[in-house]
C-alpha cells in the first residue's frame, strides 16, 4: 500500500520534467509561428511572445517568393528531390543489407568493414570527390546527384541499420521458404519486408527528414534557381532584399517545418518502433 503513493509521485514528476522538456523545445516553434505576424520592431524591440496584430499578409507576400519564382515552385522541387531519394535509397539499402545479413561471398567481412568505416569520414572530405564524378558525368545543377547517390546505396547509415535489423530476424524463417520453393528475391519480398516495414519506415523518415533540411549539398550539385529547394529559396529570400522583411521569413519558415512536423506525427509509432527493435536479436 505505501508504494502506491510513492509511485503515483514519481510518475507524475516524470511527466512533469517531460512536459518541461516538450516546451522547452517547441518554444522556437511557437516563437516562429507568432513572429510570423510581428513587424520588425515587435521582433527585435519587444519581448512579448503575442503579436500587437494577427494578419496573414506575411504569408500572402512570403509565398510570392524571389526572382520570379514562387515558393510553389520551391515546394515541389523539394518535394521532387525528396520523395524519389527516400524511396531509392530504402530500395538500395535493403538490398545491400539483405546481402550482407543472408549471404556469404568471399571477401564479405572486408566490404562490410569499409562499409562501416565510410560512417566515419565528414561530409568534408567527400564534398570534393563527389562533385568532381558528377561534373565529369554532367549531372550538375539538377537532382540526379541525389538520386544516384541513393540508388548506388551512398547513404551506409541505413544500410547498417537495416543489416542489424535483418540479423534480428530468424534464419528459419528463410529457410521455410526456399523448402516451399521461394527464391532468394521472392523470400526478400514475401518474408522479410513485412517484417522490415519499421525499420524501413525509420530509414525514410530519416532520409526524408535529412534530405529535406539539407542545404549545404543543395547548394553545392544546384545551380539554378528555378530548381532550388525551400532550404535554398529560404536563404536567397533573405538576401535579395536590403531592408529584410523578417515576417516573411518567419511565414515561409513555418510552412517549410510543417511537412516534416506533419510526417512525424503521421508516422511516430513506426518510427520508435523502428529505432526500438533494429539491432536485437529475436
Amino acid at each position: 500500500m505505501n508504494l502506491k503513493p510513492k509511485s503515483l509521485i514519481k510518475e507524475t514528476f516524470s511527466y512533469a520534467v517531460l512536459i518541461l522538456i516538450a516546451v522547452f523545445l517547441c518554444y522556437p516553434l511557437v516563437w516562429m509561428f507568432f513572429a510570423s505576424f510581428k513587424t520588425n520592431n515587435e521582433i527585435f524591440a519587444g519581448v512579448n511572445l503575442l503579436p500587437g496584430e494577427f494578419n496573414f499578409d506575411a504569408y500572402r507576400d512570403g509565398w510570392k517568393g524571389v526572382a520570379r519564382n514562387n515558393f510553389t515552385r520551391f515546394f515541389t522541387n523539394s518535394f521532387l528531390l525528396v520523395i524519389p531519394t527516400a524511396l531509392f535509397t530504402i530500395i538500395s539499402s535493403t538490398l545491400v543489407a539483405y546481402g550482407f545479413a543472408r549471404f556469404e561471398f568471399r571477401g564479405k567481412k572486408i566490404l562490410f568493414l569499409l562499409l562501416l568505416s565510410t560512417l566515419m569520414l565528414p561530409n568534408s572530405i567527400l564534398v570534393i570527390p563527389r562533385y568532381t564524378i558528377f561534373r565529369n558525368l554532367k549531372a550538375l545543377d539538377s537532382f540526379n546527384p541525389f538520386y544516384l547517390m541513393a540508388i548506388l546505396a551512398c547513404y551506409p547509415f541505413f544500410t547498417y541499420m537495416l543489416v542489424q535489423f535483418i540479423r534480428g530476424i530468424p534464419q528459419e524463417l528463410d529457410e521455410s521458404a526456399r523448402m516451399d520453393g521461394c527464391g532468394s528475391f521472392r523470400t526478400l519480398i514475401s518474408i522479410l519486408l513485412p517484417l522490415l516495414k519499421p525499420a524501413l519506415f525509420s530509414a525514410g523518415l530519416f532520409q526524408f527528414l535529412w534530405t529535406y533540411n539539407d542545404y549545404f549539398n543543395s547548394l553545392i550539385y544546384i545551380n539554378s534557381v528555378k530548381k532550388y529547394t525551400v532550404s535554398l529559396a529560404l536563404r536567397m529570400f533573405i538576401d535579395s532584399d536590403i531592408v529584410i522583411v523578417w515576417k516573411n521569413v518567419m511565414a515561409m519558415s513555418c510552412l517549410a517545418v510543417l511537412p516534416v512536423v506533419i510526417l512525424f506525427f503521421f508516422c511516430q509509432r513506426y518510427f520508435i518502433e523502428g529505432i526500438a527493435t533494429t539491432g536485437l536479436k529475436g
